[in-house]
């Protein structure tokens, strides 16, 4: 019975070393750790500084350059005929319409009378005067008989000049019987109708001058400092023809409610179907720029706030949030989030997460893979 128990206590003891000798050559020689497989093949770019082309949208409308207003001068006439329409291009000087002249024209043949009569009693006291001069001379006129004629001769002078002002008030009321274009330009609108008799003042057409047409772009008053007089424009209209302009001008002031300005741009290029009063959306060009930009690929978007991904000595992924500026050609240009020469994922960054392990592959030119992501 002793020696029983003697040998199980040996056993025991034989097994107890042989698991002592397995942990100790297991803590000898550690089982290597399993690495962690990639979960996506990328390619990676640069973030690099370039110049780009900077641009400030805006809205606005369409507007004549100067509309003048042609009114009628003579008074309680009655139109006769009008020869122009709503549209049609005219040039400086062309008659309009026409008003009646039958009794204006009257009045200046009984003004031409009055000259008329005025010059034949002047020329009489003048001869009257010159013959009162010489018999002064020889002693039959008195002083005071020369002076009453000399004064005579005066009279009658005056009374010429106003006959010939009567005349010639007579000449310009027929004158502005015919209505004319004080420019050329385009009728934009017409209120002038046969047999109406219209009062001096009346608006009978609206003309816009030289047919010109103006952008009047709404601004932010953040922005309004950015804009410089002569920049190009790039205007698309609401019928979708391309304009081109250039700033002529930026308003002094911004408008109290809604806090923007107006920028006015003269239209370089053929109006074509751009009509005044039409919406128009345009890009004001504000010079190069030196900016940060990453191909257009890298940029995600999530939850409206735009990422990019950066690779690590550690081929992992870090996810930045950044905030984008404008887009030109492929690349988009970061306007913070992202240090420079940072390597971005070009592509397959929407299938990523922050911490994800990827294997990295040269780029192709265009920045994208030479075959697809797959995760």
């Amino acid at each position: 019975m002793h020696k029983s128990v003697t040998a199980v206590s040996l056993s025991l003891s034989v097994v107890l070393g042989f698991f002592s000798m397995s942990l100790w050559a297991q803590d000898k020689n550690p089982t290597p750790s399993v690495s962690v497989k990639p979960s996506l093949t990328v390619s990676v770019a640069p973030a690099l500084s370039v110049a780009m082309m900077q641009h400030l949208q805006a809205n606005g409308s369409l507007a004549a350059w100067q509309e003048a207003v042609v009114g009628a001068e003579a008074n309680g006439l009655k139109i006769t005929e009008v020869r122009v329409n709503v549209g049609d291009r005219v040039q400086r000087g062309e008659v309009l319409a026409i008003l009646q002249s039958d009794t204006l024209r009257a009045e200046l043949a009984q003004a031409e009378g009055s000259l008329a009569e005025a010059s034949a009693s002047a020329q009489e006291t003048k001869v009257q005067a010159e013959r009162a001069r010489a018999l002064q001379q020889q002693g039959f006129y008195s002083s005071a008989q020369l002076s009453q004629a000399l004064a005579t001769e005066v009279s009658a002078q005056a009374r010429v000049q106003s006959a010939r002002a009567l005349v010639q008030l007579q000449q310009l009321r027929v004158a502005q019987t015919v209505v004319k274009a004080p420019d050329a330009g385009v009728i934009s609108a017409r209120q002038a109708t046969v047999g109406s008799v219209v009062a001096a003042g009346t608006e009978l057409f609206r003309l816009i001058r030289q047919g010109r047409l103006e952008w009047r772009a709404e601004v932010t008053s953040a922005d309004i400092g950015r804009v410089q007089v002569g920049a190009p424009v790039q205007i698309t209209a609401a019928s979708g023809q391309q304009l081109q302009g250039k700033v002529r001008m930026v308003a002094p002031s911004v408008d109290a409610q809604t806090r923007n300005a107006l920028v006015y741009v003269d239209l370089l290029s053929n109006m074509g179907s751009a009509r005044a009063g039409m919406y128009a959306k345009g890009e004001i060009m504000l010079g190069q720029k030196q900016t940060l930009t990453v191909p257009q690929t890298a940029v995600v978007v999530r939850d409206g706030f735009s990422y990019v991904y950066t690779i690590g000595v550690d081929h992992k992924v870090s996810q930045l949030k950044v905030r984008t500026g404008l887009l030109n050609g492929d690349r988009m240009e970061i306007l913070s989030g992202l240090q420079p020469e940072a390597q971005v994922v070009v592509s397959g960054g929407a299938f990523l997460n922050h911490g994800d392990t990827v294997r990295v592959v040269p780029a192709v030119p265009g920045g994208t893979l030479s075959s697809p992501a797959t995760k």
